[in-house]
C-alpha cells in the first residue's frame, strides 16, 4: 500500500514537471489580428486596417507584461497610410483588447497584398522579448471601369456655388467693427468742447502796429506795379488783425457783411461803419470779382483805413486795457 502511493506522487511529480513549460507558455501566448474593412476597392478610396492584441486579465495586470504594436511607415508596398488613430483598450467580459485603426489607400491598381504585421511580446521580470506576427491580407485594387463603345460627353459648363451669408461672415464683422469705431471717434469728436481761440495781446498797441503796417505797405507800392489784389488783401488784413486785437472781435475769420454786423455793439466802431462798409466793398470786387479801381480809389480806400484807426484808436490811460476801451466808448454812446 505504501508502494502504491509512493508511485502515485513519483508519477503525479513527473506529470506536473511536463505540463508546467506548457502551462507557462500558454500564460504568455497574445491573440494578434489584423482585419480591413474590404478586400475590394477603387483606386484612390480607402481601407480600415485594424490592428488588435486580445490580453488575458493576469497579462493586463502583470507590471512585466507588454506588448508593442508595430509602427507603420507613411508608405507601404503599393498602400500609403493616410491617418492613424493612438492605441486604445477595451473592456470584452474577462478579456482587455488593445486596438489602433490606420486608414490605406492605393493609386496602382491589382492586386496587393497588406504585409503581416509583428507584434513584440515583453513578459518576465528579466523581460523576455517574442513576437506575435498577423497573417497578410489581400486586397483587390480595382481601375474604374470605361465603356470604349459610347461617345465622349462634354465637359460639363461650371456650376456656380450658391451664395451663403455664412461664407462672408469675417468680412461683415470686420465692416461692422469699422462702421462703430468711426461713428464712436465722431461722436467724440462732436461732443469733444471746442477750444476758444487764444487771442495774444501784443506788447505794442494793436494801433501802433496797424500804422506801421500800413506805412510798410505804402512804401512797397503794390497797387502802383499793378498788384492790385494783394494790395488789397493786405489792406484788410491789417484792418481786420486791428478789430482782432483791439475790440476782440474774429474779424479774421468773418466775411465782410458778418464783421459789419459784429461791430454794431462797438459804438466807437460802429460809427465808422459807412467807411468800413465802402472800403470793404471795393476790396471784395477787386480780390475775387477782379475789379480794376481807379488811382483815386485806391487812395482813398488808403485814406478810409487811416481815418479808422484814428477814430478808434484807444486814449493813452487804456493802452494796456482793450476791453475799457469798448466798454467807455459804449457808455459814452
Amino acid at each position: 500500500m505504501y508502494k502504491q502511493q509512493v508511485i502515485k506522487r513519483i508519477f503525479l511529480s513527473c506529470l506536473l514537471g511536463l505540463l508546467y513549460p506548457f502551462s507557462l507558455l500558454a500564460q504568455q501566448a497574445v491573440d494578434v489580428t489584423a482585419k480591413a474593412d474590404t478586400n475590394s476597392i477603387r483606386i484612390g478610396e480607402q481601407i480600415k486596417l485594424q490592428l488588435t492584441a486580445t490580453l488575458t486579465p493576469a497579462q493586463f495586470k502583470d507590471a512585466n507584461f507588454k506588448v508593442l504594436f508595430p509602427v507603420l511607415p507613411d508608405s507601404l508596398d503599393h498602400f500609403e497610410v493616410v491617418t492613424r488613430t493612438t492605441l486604445d483598450t477595451l473592456v470584452n467580459q474577462d478579456q482587455h483588447v488593445l486596438h489602433q485603426t490606420f486608414t490605406l489607400t492605393s493609386f496602382d491598381s491589382g492586386h496587393w497584398e497588406i504585409p503581416p504585421m509583428r507584434f513584440e511580446v515583453i513578459s518576465g521580470a528579466n523581460s523576455t522579448a517574442d513576437s506575435a506576427v498577423t497573417l497578410p491580407i489581400g486586397i483587390d485594387v480595382n481601375t474604374v471601369a470605361v465603356d470604349t463603345t459610347k461617345a465622349f460627353k462634354p465637359i460639363k459648363a461650371v456650376q456656380a456655388v450658391p451664395w451663403n451669408i455664412w461664407d462672408y461672415w469675417l468680412y461683415i464683422a470686420i465692416g461692422i467693427t469699422i462702421a462703430l469705431v468711426g461713428i464712436g471717434i465722431w461722436w467724440y469728436l462732436r461732443s469733444k468742447p471746442k477750444k476758444e481761440p487764444v487771442i495774444k495781446t501784443p506788447t505794442v498797441s494793436p494801433y501802433e502796429i496797424a500804422c506801421q503796417e500800413l506805412k510798410i505797405l505804402k512804401e512797397e507800392k503794390l497797387w502802383q506795379q499793378g498788384d492790385i489784389k494783394q494790395y488789397y488783401t493786405r489792406l484788410t488784413d491789417i484792418l481786420r488783425t486791428y478789430f482782432e486785437h483791439q475790440f476782440s472781435i474774429a474779424a479774421l475769420e468773418q466775411t465782410s457783411e458778418e464783421l459789419l454786423q459784429n461791430i454794431k455793439p462797438v459804438t466807437i466802431l460802429n460809427q465808422q461803419r459807412d467807411k468800413l462798409r465802402s472800403l470793404l466793398s471795393i476790396a471784395d470786387l477787386a480780390k475775387f470779382a477782379k475789379l480794376q479801381p481807379t488811382a483815386d480809389e485806391h487812395e482813398d480806400c488808403m485814406r478810409k483805413t487811416e481815418e479808422i484807426l484814428e477814430w478808434t484808436k484807444p486814449k493813452a490811460n487804456v493802452v494796456n486795457n482793450p476791453g475799457a476801451t469798448a466798454t467807455g466808448e459804449k457808455q459814452q454812446a
